[in-house]
């Protein structure tokens, strides 16, 4: 089973690993995701990914809780990102998703909550 910490990881901090590679690893072809309220399916998380690819120049993962229990998987974890700016963004988010029988993220909904940041990178998890 996947995740979110691997799953970060090979999309936004593993230069050189193929995009589609990357999303395919850890998310069916019927996935979708809500962050902060907005749903996504495979096709726009993807896009949202290539665009965070240009932004991101590096960061880590941090998992402060996971829980996974039957097709269940819910974790509180902080994302520090250094932009390719210079600045940096720290966020928590609050997950919670549904595994698909081969281990791979079906559907995620979470909260992203800013702890550093300039005001617009407040839409770092949703933006396009």
């Amino acid at each position: 089973m996947t995740s979110i910490a691997a799953a970060l990881t090979d999309l936004l901090l593993t230069p050189g690993l193929e995009l589609t590679e990357a999303v395919d690893r850890h998310f069916t072809p019927d996935y979708r995701q809500r962050t902060d309220g907005r749903w996504d399916d495979h096709s726009a998380f993807t896009s949202h990914i290539a665009h965070l690819r240009t932004v991101v120049a590096g960061g880590s993962v941090e998992v402060l809780e996971e829980l996974a229990q039957g097709d269940r998987y819910a974790d509180r974890h902080i994302v520090d990102i250094t932009k390719t700016d210079g600045s940096t963004v720290r966020m928590e988010v609050y997950l919670f998703a549904e595994i698909a029988p081969d281990g791979r993220f079906r559907r995620i909904e979470e909260t992203t909550l800013m702890l550093q940041g300039a005001d617009g990178d407040r839409n770092l998890g949703s933006a396009r």
